[in-house]
């Protein structure tokens, strides 16, 4: 199949990305209308391949639920793993549930548990990553793979750099994220990578009920808003 495709030129290259940037304007203008519309919310970030019977995918449902009892929604990128335990806690608490799925050609798939009217389709990341960013007033993140990692980098990255405002985010799991704070504090810190000040953007925690302690004291001292 590879050696019978035709291999595209410089021109064809050209023009087949001029048009994409219609596709990317429309996914933007699809998911800011959708998202505007829902309230202050927090995303749960996590492993696709967290399986119903882990810890940490029970530790996402009580946490979204709690989330939705102290009057947030909750984001979640849509698929299986966590993503599905953080919708399905919303669900259950009765609350907004949104998952912003993004098309890959293996793990992802819509979760059972997103309102019907929520659920979003991307093809690009970076639009996705746009949405979940702007409209999240905090990431609550589980253990998971480098898709988590991106976004957790992602919104330090931006936060640090003043290009969003600051909002809470909470790393759940002290065992599996003690070893990755270390090397950053150790590390990128001793190097002067990244100022001490950096460090206070992190919170790691245990449970369900540090995560809204968290979101409810950072809450009590700023307003709820877009991010930018």
């Amino acid at each position: 199949m590879r050696k019978e495709s035709k291999h595209k030129g410089w021109n064809e290259i050209k023009t087949n990305d001029s048009w994409a940037i219609f596709k990317i304007m429309g996914e933007f203008v699809n998911g800011y209308e959708k998202l505007s519309k829902i309230g202050p919310c927090v995303s749960i970030f996590g492993s696709a391949r967290t399986k119903p019977e882990n810890k940490y995918y029970q530790l996402a449902v009580d946490i979204a639920q709690k989330i939705v009892e102290h009057g947030y929604g909750v984001i979640t990128g849509g698929g299986p793993g966590i993503m599905e335990a953080g919708n399905k806690g919303a669900h259950i608490a009765g609350g907004t549930s949104v998952g912003l799925n993004i098309e890959l050609p293996f793990e992802q798939h819509d979760n059972p548990y997103i309102d019907n009217d929520k659920s979003l389709d991307f093809d690009y990341f970076f639009v996705r990553k746009v949405m979940f960013v702007k409209y999240s007033q905090g990431f609550v993140v589980m253990p998971g793979g480098f898709g988590t990692l991106d976004e957790l980098f992602e919104a330090i990255t931006l936060i640090q750099t003043h290009k969003i405002e600051t909002f809470p985010i909470i790393l759940v799991g002290k065992e599996f994220w003690g070893g990755l704070f270390e090397w950053v504090k150790n590390t990128l810190l001793e190097a002067g990578n990244i100022s001490p000040k950096d460090l206070d953007l992190i919170h790691i925690v245990d449970t369900s009920d540090e995560v809204i302690d968290i979101l409810n004291k950072f809450y009590q001292e700023y307003r709820l808003s877009p991010n930018f």
